[in-house]
């Protein structure tokens, strides 16, 4: 196992560094999302529904939807600032009989294991936890967020064992529990002699979980049977993604430049500028032929 927390318990003036661990594993078959007609991973993306676009993890805030359809946007800096404890202390609050805390408001379980330095208080605390049949009430700051939690003995170990807070579990509103039925004395004594036939010790290692067996021999069975997919190495989608907003880009600048560039005349091929030119030409030959063709002037003699 892998610790995944490290800290401290507190009791009074006393200080037992511990190594935190999860005591439980959920035992399911873990299944992908696959395209069904060649084997190939499905992936999400994260995108806004308000501009279409791709949503990069670093521009992701956390947001507190308001009954108005509202969004209030809270930042890293507004979480920064809130009394939760960062000191990693396991602070033990009371000692209480364990029949007194309902089972309901269990979340989750912890193994607490001794840093080398503290063994010797941990099994003090320990031993003298176990001596009491009580067990402790502490207070705990696990993956940003604050839990009541009771620490207990099994098998040598403290067991850390996280709360719901009180308003975190649901009153009971049942419309039968109104209504006044009756049970006859015959069938509660029926029910009751049910009960005592079907008492036993319990042992966990009886039950197993069926589905889960039978489920793992169907892939089993197809492994065997070679009715397996090898699905192709996904198509580099990197560079696609950055040609196309290049594209986009470009075909965007174009519309700009469009817009605000005023429209210009075309300039004249060769031959309309060598057709406009040959007419001026031949107006202006005449002109010297009649230049040419009038007499010249003497100049006169002075007296």
């Amino acid at each position: 196992m892998r610790s995944i927390w490290k800290g401290a318990i507190s009791f009074g003036l006393v200080t037992i560094p511990v190594k935190l661990y999860s005591a439980t594993e959920q035992k399911d078959v873990a299944f992908h999302q696959v395209h069904r007609e060649d084997g190939g991973r499905i992936k999400y993306r994260r995108v806004c529904t308000v501009d279409g676009e791709e949503v990069s993890y670093s521009d992701i805030a956390k947001g507190y939807e308001l009954a108005t359809g509202e969004m209030v946007v809270l930042t890293d800096e507004d979480f920064a600032d809130l009394p939760l404890s960062t000191s990693r202390r396991i602070d033990v609050l009371q000692f209480s009989p364990a029949e007194q805390i309902d089972p309901i408001y269990f979340a989750k379980a912890y193994y607490l294991e001794p840093d080398a330095q503290g063994s010797k208080p941990y099994v003090l605390l320990r031993d003298a936890l176990e001596r009491s049949g009580q067990v402790a009430i502490v207070k705990v700051a696990l993956r940003q967020r604050e839990s009541l939690a009771t620490l207990r003995v099994r098998d040598g170990i403290f067991v850390l064992e996280t709360m719901l807070w009180p308003d975190e579990v649901r009153e009971v509103e049942f419309p039968f529990l109104e209504e006044d039925i009756e049970v006859r004395p015959q069938e509660l004594t029926m029910a009751e002699s049910l009960i005592d036939t079907m008492v036993a010790d319990f042992d966990p290692s009886e039950y197993k979980d069926a589905y889960r067996e039978a489920l793992q021999q169907v892939i089993e069975a197809k492994v065997e049977g070679r009715e397996l997919v090898a699905p192709e190495a996904p198509a580099e989608a990197g560079p696609a993604v950055d040609l196309m907003a290049a594209l986009r880009a470009s075909v965007e600048a174009a519309k700009r430049e469009r817009e605000t560039t005023p429209a210009t005349t075309k300039k004249p091929s060769k031959a309309a500028t060598k057709s406009k030119a040959e007419p001026a030409k031949a107006k202006a030959e005449p002109a010297k032929d009649k230049e040419e063709a009038a007499p010249k002037k003497r100049p006169r003699k002075s007296a």
